[in-house]
């Protein structure tokens, strides 16, 4: 930060923003719970919102994310389809990626695993690198969020995950 004396740039003179993340163990309205987290956590993103819930080991994974406000992405109806004890959830500030459907969190892959869950708050700085390395050893990508690196690469750092086999 500068001292009194130096001028801030535009960046550093406006507030920061990332995406805000809230997650649910072990109740029984994980979804709504979630919902109300992110509600609160609205000021952090506002392009998007995503919840995906299970009910444990084995479980398929439930979802819905869209474009737009939490509370213009899920209505009672939205969230009355998202039964489980287990929820993450996101609201979408973009720093990398477009602002699209596609790039909404969180993200939900099949792997040899098992079903695993991301949501991720911040930016990789070596996403564009470690993307080129990937997509030349054959992994594909369907988003242009820097998120998505840590799916194809979970091996290679840690990640915020929900993950159950």
């Amino acid at each position: 930060m500068p001292s009194v004396h130096e001028e801030l740039t535009d960046r550093e003179a406006l507030p920061q923003h990332e995406c805000g993340l809230f997650g649910v163990f072990g109740h029984p309205n994980a979804a709504v719970l979630t919902y109300y987290g992110l509600f609160a956590l609205q000021h952090r993103g506002q392009e998007s919102a995503g919840i995906v819930t299970s009910n444990g080991p084995g479980q398929t994974f439930l979802q819905h994310k869209d474009m737009g406000l939490v509370s213009q992405v899920f209505g009672q109806e939205e969230l009355a389809k998202l039964k489980g004890t287990r929820a993450v959830g996101h609201t979408r500030y973009s720093t990398t990626g477009t602002s699209t459907l596609k790039n909404a969190q969180p993200f939900v892959v099949d792997c040899v695993r098992g079903q695993m869950a991301i949501a991720h708050n911040g930016n990789l700085i070596n996403a564009d690198l470690l993307r080129d390395e990937l997509e030349r050893k054959g992994s594909i990508f369907q988003t242009t969020a820097d998120s998505e690196t840590e799916r194809a690469a979970p091996d290679r750092r840690r990640v915020l995950a929900y993950h159950h086999e």
